[in-house]
C-alpha cells in the first residue's frame, strides 16, 4: 500500500504539471506516448512471440492515431462507436471465460486506444479542468470501490474475471462519485439533476473498462499488463477504467453540451 501511495502521488504531480503548466505540445505528446505504451502492453495479449512483431502492432496503432489526428475524422462518430463497443464488452463479460480469437484481440486494442486518444484530446482542448474532473470520477469510483469492498464486500461482482471485486464495492464507488459531483458545485456551475446521473453512468462504464482489460489479461495468462508503475502495474492497468469512461464523458461534452 505504501508503494502504491507513493507512486500515485508522484504520478499525480506529473499529471498536474502536464495539464496546467506544460505547453500544449508537451501535453499532447504525453497523451500519444501513453497510447503507444498502452499499445505495446496490449501486444502482449496477442501472443506474437517476439518483440519485432509487437513493435509492428505498436506501429499500426501509431498509424491509426496519426490518421485520426491528421484527417478530417468525425470525432463524435468515433466516440459513439466506442460507446457501442463498451456496451458490447459489458455483455461479453457475462459469458467469460470464452475464447478470444486473435483477430478480435487485434481489433479490440484499436477500439480501446484510438477512441481513448481522441477523448483525451477533446477533453484537454475543452479545458484541463474538465479532463481532470473526468479522471477524478474514475479515481474516486475506484478508491470508493476499494475501501467499500475491503470492509463490506461479500457478493462477488465477476469472480471469473476479477475475484476481488464485489457489488458492495461497486455501490461504494458510485456513492463516492455522487459525493464528488456534489463537491463540484463549490468550484463550478453544476446542474445536479443532469450531472449526477451522467457521472454515475461514466463511473459505471469505467468498471466495464476494468473488467474488459482484465478479460484480455486472463486470456493471455497475465496478472498485470506491465510493471512501469511500482505497485500499480503497467499503463493499461492504470488506464483500463479511463479507456471506457473518457469517450462517454467526451461525448457528454461534445454531443450533449455537458461540462
Amino acid at each position: 500500500m505504501k508503494q502504491r501511495i507513493i507512486t500515485a502521488l508522484i504520478a499525480l504531480v506529473v499529471l498536474l504539471f502536464v495539464l496546467f503548466r506544460a505547453p500544449q505540445e508537451v501535453a499532447l505528446g504525453v497523451i500519444i506516448a501513453v497510447m503507444l505504451a498502452g499499445a505495446w502492453e496490449w501486444s502482449a495479449f496477442l501472443e506474437l512471440g517476439n518483440d519485432a512483431l509487437r513493435l509492428v502492432y505498436v506501429a499500426a496503432i501509431g498509424a491509426l492515431l496519426a490518421a485520426v489526428t491528421l484527417l478530417d475524422v468525425d470525432i463524435t462518430l468515433v466516440l459513439q462507436v466506442a460507446l457501442v463497443w463498451w456496451l458490447a464488452a459489458l455483455v461479453w463479460t457475462f459469458f467469460f471465460p470464452t475464447p478470444i480469437p486473435a483477430v478480435v484481440r487485434w481489433l479490440s486494442g484499436a477500439l480501446v486506444l484510438v477512441p481513448l486518444y481522441l477523448a483525451l484530446i477533446v477533453l484537454y482542448q475543452a479545458g484541463p479542468e474538465l479532463l481532470l474532473f473526468a479522471l477524478l470520477i474514475v479515481w474516486v469510483a475506484d478508491t470508493g470501490a476499494f475501501f467499500a469492498g475491503k470492509f463490506l464486500g461479500r457478493v462477488k461482482l465477476a469472480p471469473e474475471i476479477s475475484p476481488k471485486k464485489t457489488w458492495e464495492g461497486v455501490i461504494g464507488g458510485l456513492v463516492a462519485v455522487v459525493l464528488l459531483t456534489l463537491l463540484r458545485t463549490t468550484w463550478a456551475e453544476t446542474d445536479l439533476q443532469v450531472m449526477i446521473p451522467f457521472c454515475l453512468a461514466v463511473a459505471s462504464l469505467s468498471i466495464v473498462g476494468d473488467l474488459t482489460v482484465s478479460m484480455f489479461k486472463r486470456t493471455a495468462g497475465l496478472k498485470d499488463s506491465g510493471s512501469l508503475f511500482p505497485g500499480h502495474g503497467g499503463v493499461l492497468d492504470r488506464i483500463d477504467s479511463i479507456s471506457a469512461a473518457a469517450p462517454l464523458f467526451a461525448l457528454g461534452v461534445t454531443w450533449a453540451g455537458l461540462g
